[in-house]
């Protein structure tokens, strides 16, 4: 695993995201992913993806910054800081979020296998 490919993957994750790309978050999520969110719930990908699928989340902007990347074996462990702007069940969402997100390599590809985020000040 090299350093370019999770930094590649990172960006190719945050534009899924923004666009609502269920299909591309369906292959770079693996199936036992949990995710960590600011208010202590863990959920699921399928969770995560039924939040896209049904337009409850919406993303107007993002913005990674302040990216810290340690590689691990086959895995990677990313931390960064979000700027993120959108609605979630019609309530906006307007912060600056930092998220650790665990990355593994199967075969050819790439994996979010875990990950986790804070609301910053």
């Amino acid at each position: 695993m090299k350093i370019e490919a999770v930094v590649t993957a990172e960006i190719e994750l945050l534009t899924a995201i923004k666009n609502a790309d269920v299909l591309f978050l369906e292959k770079i999520l693996h199936d036992d992913l949990l995710f960590n969110l600011p208010d202590g719930n863990t959920i699921t990908k399928e969770f995560d993806l039924a939040t896209y699928r049904s337009g409850r989340m919406k993303i107007d902007a993002l913005e990674a910054a302040d990216q810290t990347i340690n590689l691990i074996g086959d895995t990677a462990v990313v931390a960064v800081t979000v700027s993120l702007r959108g609605s979630l069940d019609s309530n906006p969402i307007n912060g600056v979020l930092r998220y650790i997100r665990v990355w593994k390599q199967f075969d050819e590809n790439l994996k979010v296998i875990a990950g986790s985020c804070i609301q910053l000040q």
